[in-house]
């Protein structure tokens, strides 16, 4: 066998082992060594002397040895080398097993990162004194684009960040016991863990990777975290990093559960709503007995407000069919509303205030109608009241209403998914990226951002690295995973560095793998969130710019989008967003009733005929109690979520919006004229 036709069958080896894998890695070995052994390996016959050097020793194949020589692949926890092969040649197939023993002897020190897609040189010719040309064969690969990296950062980083991974992926799985996980999710079940839910399915999907590993012997451990550290992604491969991961290693380190738990509670922080709480027995009884004693069992019992609870001193509007059902409304209060207001008083479409809305507005309305957006899905609230209607008030303020926001959280949940994934959420921009959230999407999508004048793109290339302006890229998700949405997220911590001009924000399809479900953006500054949904399927390459943001030193920023925005409707309790919707009563939260200065923040409440509230809100939470019921925390957090709201007719749900957040919406008025307004909270 000739060396063309040896390295024919290499090639063609080499073209099996790659097809299906999506990394190849490489072992720490010395390459000198490696290249030495490969020359000692012919037998003396094979490999004479050829003017000055031995017929094999060739500065070509030198440099591809070298390079690629000690590269790997692994499936099923065992090692490939490219040298794994047969030729029933005795002249090249000892060559080869020595190489390959040798490098099977070695550790799994790195993934194999190339800017080249041509490895070695094919042939080349030389002229000889008599005129003669001579062919040379070498050792060559053309590498499938897949394994060729073409972003601006170096080799050198891209290893220490897969690298990172690996490492925190195995040190979790050494650190993280059966047990604690198995615990974890036990209280995520009982909805006794605060946010928990948000993290049941990367638990399930560690678990199944940690039983594998724990049977695996030492040696095969190794490999088994290169090769599975590469698809869990960032999210799973460092979860020992995250919130979550302290929890699981607090437990498996023996801490009291219930102090393991108040740590993870201290660092995921409070929210209007959470899940139960776990809590001792000597708490449970002590906060029955108090419950007992202050007389608040007949308060316990809570169900959703309708228009017959709430009186009419408290209602900043109400339509007709409301009106009558409101507790002291008189035929004077519909005269009022009666009276004909100047057109002239507002523009046709006019940007006003919440106060100068309450103010100007309300009094004369006859009819609202609220513009429901799908950015109002995290505005979705009710009015909850209680059973017994003389029981005695549990909260701070004078009566015994409170309210319950939508979901677990109160910011996005897109927003909540990138701070699980390692992202920064709190900057002063921020675009994020989102998919893979209602049915598998294994599309590898990228959030990108060209920076004014084109002067930079942040893009996965660049990851975890600072772009001129201060932009960072620090989540990128390759491979999605079945039942965990993917994210990716820029952002800017300060606009120090930030230059004047246009920010050009765009999702980049980088693979498609058969995904039709398009993707969701947010692009937030100045406390707004802009939401964007792009409904079609992205082909391979296919890029397609959601907004443009322009930063002004003096003005700040300013957005013009490219996608519409929270335009796709969409259903969200029961009625259909991006429609005009009736306000049946638009009132202040109820720490804000009878005149009350207020306890606590704000929030400006529009209910929406026929909204309806489908979820389980807690009954209560514990940042309304007094404050002689806050030491019994523990147990009133797990009686609120326990106590199951009862349905009522006509219940008062909507959308309502906190006096510490900015935001807008687009409302139609109508009196004795019809007008457009936009209220700017």
């Amino acid at each position: 066998m000739n060396f063309k036709e040896f390295k024919s069958i290499m090639q063609e080896n080499f073209k099996q082992l790659s097809k299906d894998a999506t990394h190849m890695f490489e072992v720490d070995l010395d390459k000198e060594v490696l290249w030495n052994l490969y020359l000692d390996s012919f037998s003396p016959e094979d490999n004479q002397i050829y003017r000055q050097k031995r017929e094999h020793d060739c500065s070509c194949c030198r440099h591809f040895i070298k390079n690629i020589g000690n590269v790997t692949f692994l499936k099923d926890n065992k090692i490939t080398t490219i040298w794994d092969f047969e030729t029933n040649d005795t002249t090249f197939q000892p060559v080869i097993n020595a190489l390959s023993n040798y490098v099977k002897s070695q550790a799994v020190s790195d993934i194999y990162v190339t800017k080249e897609k041509k490895i070695g040189t094919d042939k080349n010719f030389e002229k000889g004194v008599n005129g003669n040309i001579t062919e040379w064969q070498h050792f060559f690969l053309d590498l499938p684009s897949k394994f060729v990296d073409t972003s601006g950062k170096s080799e050198g980083d891209i290893k220490g960040g897969f690298r990172d991974t690996r490492n925190v992926f195995k040190r979790s799985l050494d650190e993280i016991t059966e047990e604690s996980l198995l615990t974890v999710l036990e209280l995520i079940s009982q909805n006794s863990l605060y946010r928990g839910k948000e993290w049941e399915a990367v638990l399930k999907e560690f678990l199944k990777y940690k039983k594998v590993y724990d049977k695996l012997k030492t040696t095969e451990k190794e490999n088994y975290t290169w090769e599975q550290s590469v698809k869990v992604g960032g999210t799973i491969g460092r979860i020992k990093n995250h919130s979550m991961g302290t929890l699981l290693i607090n437990i498996s380190e023996g801490m009291d559960l219930n102090t393991a738990v108040g740590k993870f509670e201290f660092i995921v922080g409070d929210g209007y709503k959470r899940s139960t709480p776990v809590y001792s027995e000597k708490q449970f009884e002590a906060g029955k007995k108090e419950i007992i004693e202050q007389g608040y069992r007949e308060s316990l019992d809570r169900r959703f407000a309708n228009p017959d609870d709430i009186s009419i001193n408290n209602i900043l509007f109400s339509n007709k069919d409301s009106a009558k059902r409101i507790v002291g409304a008189d035929i004077f209060d519909e005269m009022l509303s009666s009276i004909p207001v100047n057109p002239k008083k507002f523009s046709k479409v006019e940007e006003i205030s919440i106060d100068n809305f309450i103010k100007d507005i309300l009094p004369t309305a006859k009819e609202l109608e609220v513009f429901l957006e799908n950015k109002h899905s995290n505005n979705m609230a009710s009015l909850i009241a209680p059973v017994d209607r003389d029981s005695k008030t549990m909260f701070k303020w004078n009566n015994n209403f409170s309210w319950a926001y939508s979901g677990n959280i109160t910011d996005s949940s897109m927003k909540e998914r990138v701070k699980s994934a390692g992202g920064n959420v709190e900057g002063v921009l921020r675009f994020s990226i989102q998919w893979n959230d209602n049915e598998f999407d294994g599309n590898d999508l990228d959030a990108h951002c060209i920076e004014p004048n084109k002067s930079y793109e942040i893009y996965y290339g660049n990851r975890d690295r600072l772009s001129p302006t201060g932009g960072k890229l620090d989540v990128d998700i390759i491979n999605p995973l079945k039942n965990i949405p993917a994210v990716e997220n820029i952002t800017w911590a300060t606009t120090s560095k930030m230059e004047n001009g246009t920010y050009k924000f765009l999702t980049n399809c980088f693979s498609y793998r058969g995904g039709r479900g398009g993707f969701k953006a947010e692009i937030e500054f100045n406390g707004q969130i802009y939401s964007f949904e792009y409904n079609k399927p992205l082909r391979s390459g296919e890029k397609v710019l959601v907004a443009e943001v322009t930063f002004d030193k003096d003005k700040g920023f300013s957005i013009v989008e490219k996608l519409p925005s929270n335009l796709s409707s969409k259903e969200i309790w029961n009625l259909k967003t991006n429609q005009f919707i009736p306000a049946s009563v638009v009132c202040l939260s109820p720490n804000y009733w009878d005149s009350q200065n207020g306890i606590g923040n704000l929030h400006y409440m529009f209910m929406l005929k026929n909204c309806i509230n489908h979820e389980s809100p807690n009954a209560f939470f514990v940042e309304f109690l007094k404050q002689d019921l806050v030491p019994h925390r523990k147990f009133f957090e797990a009686l609120g979520a326990k106590m199951a709201l009862k349905d009522t007719e006509d219940q008062l749900s909507g959308v309502a919006f906190s006096s510490t957040k900015r935001n807008e919406l687009l409302v139609k008025v109508k009196g004795n004229v019809e007008r457009m307004v936009k209220i700017k909270f």
